[in-house]
């Protein structure tokens, strides 16, 4: 039996329950989005966009799922969606791609969400702060939506920490739309610091207006598997989006980051990069596509992937593309997996510096390129203290923690 019929299942039982304790608006396309799983089922290693993750061997053990939730105490900007202060019908699943199976599954079980609403006009001043965290006593199952909209000229900063606090095995689900109006600003941060037993899967879709700026960052510093999806539709004339990303990685973790940027309209700007740190075991992936509409003249790209396999058993597969139907463009990208620089090494072992400690130095500049892309300080000198502990072993050893031991 395939992993997905166990989920066909559970929705056939389960269903009406979920609807029971959901709001309209999600219920609306429940019964759509579960149709389209079950004919589609989860997406083949034959599939271009998952040829580096086996999904269905993720989904196979027989977790547990909640459907009870907390309630979420409204603040200015963050609420429940059964508790939203404006309607989110107009909003909900309509940048997320249906056709996906992790899309369509985590849509069809979700029974609320998370929604972050920026009035027009608005400045956050301080940073939306998401922590999410992993508990139980056996193996369990998350589904999680967020759904982020900003109205014209508002801007904000949201970061989501996601953790674990029980040695179990977690699988997560979450589903992330954002909507950018006309000439609104958004910084996203994603920072993962799970356990080896967990697997995330995330989906994240921006659509801009015109005049926007999105930057998303995804940051996995420590983790068991995980598979990170990001989809930008610029839609807006003279708007920008930077996707970073920064993998530390090593025994046998795996983590899988594809992206799609899609110019649409012209006169706008992408920049992507992605950086790899591989130990151990581990295996890494990066795909991005770049895709250039026939209608999105004087678009400016440009995307960049460096990876370093710190072993011999470390392996990454990196795919950048570029699809190009418009013709007064200036687009790049690029690539590159090397080891670690020995004349680098001999250098700075010559002047007295420790050969592990020379490694940590070597990673630490070659990672810090993506951690100065930060623009929220507090977060980006707390990342930097954080990269550095992972390179040194401690980040999963933390005070009194029996989670990693």
């Amino acid at each position: 039996m395939k992993s997905e019929q166990q989920y066909i299942e559970l929705y056939k039982e389960a269903g009406a329950l979920i609807k029971q304790k959901s709001c309209d608006v999600m219920n609306a396309v429940r019964d759509e989005a579960f149709a389209a799983f079950e004919s589609a089922g989860f997406p083949s290693k034959k599939v271009e966009r998952y040829k580096y993750t086996d999904v269905d061997a993720a989904f196979a053990p027989n977790y547990g799922i909640s459907l009870n939730s907390l309630d979420v105490k409204p603040s200015d900007y963050v609420f429940s969606f059964k508790n939203a202060p404006v309607s989110i019908a107009k909003y909900y699943n309509t940048v997320a791609d249906m056709k996906d199976g992790v899309t369509a599954l985590n849509t069809a079980l979700v029974h609320d969400g998370l929604f972050i609403y920026v009035p027009k006009n608005t400045c956050v001043e301080d940073p939306i702060v998401i922590d999410n965290w992993l508990r139980g006593n056996a193996a369990t199952m998350m589904n999680r939506r967020v759904l982020i909209v900003l109205e014209q000229g508002a801007q904000a900063t949201v970061i989501i920490n996601d953790h674990a606090a029980d040695k179990q095995r977690f699988l997560t689900t979450q589903v992330m739309e954002v909507v950018c109006n006309d000439n609104s600003h958004i910084d996203i941060y994603e920072v993962e610091e799970t356990t080896p037993l967990c697997s995330r899967f995330s989906n994240v879709y921006i659509k801009e207006g015109r005049d926007c700026s999105v930057k998303h960052n995804s940051i996995t510093l420590f983790n068991g598997q995980t598979r990170n999806l990001c989809d930008v539709y610029l839609q807006g004339e003279n708007s920008e989006v930077t996707l970073n990303g920064c993998v530390i990685a090593d025994k046998n973790q795996r983590v899988d980051n594809n992206t799609l940027i899609d110019h649409q309209v012209s006169n706008c700007q992408s920049f992507e990069l992605y950086k790899y740190v591989l130990d151990g075991q581990a295996v890494g992936a990066f795909a991005g596509k770049i895709l250039v509409d026939k209608d999105a003249q004087k678009t400016a790209s440009q995307e960049t992937n460096a990876n370093l396999c710190a072993s011999s058993d470390a392996r990454m597969f990196t795919q950048p593309m570029l699809e190009i139907y418009a013709d007064d463009v200036k687009c790049a990208h690029g690539s590159t997996v090397g080891v670690m620089d020995e004349t680098a090494l001999f250098y700075m072992r010559q002047r007295g510096i420790p050969e592990d400690e020379a490694r940590t130095l070597l990673k630490n500049a070659f990672m810090g390129q993506v951690i100065d892309q930060i623009q929220y300080r507090p977060l980006r000198d707390k990342l930097y203290v954080k990269v550095e502990k992972r390179f040194r072993g401690e980040l999963d050893k933390c005070e009194n923690c029996q989670l990693c031991k």
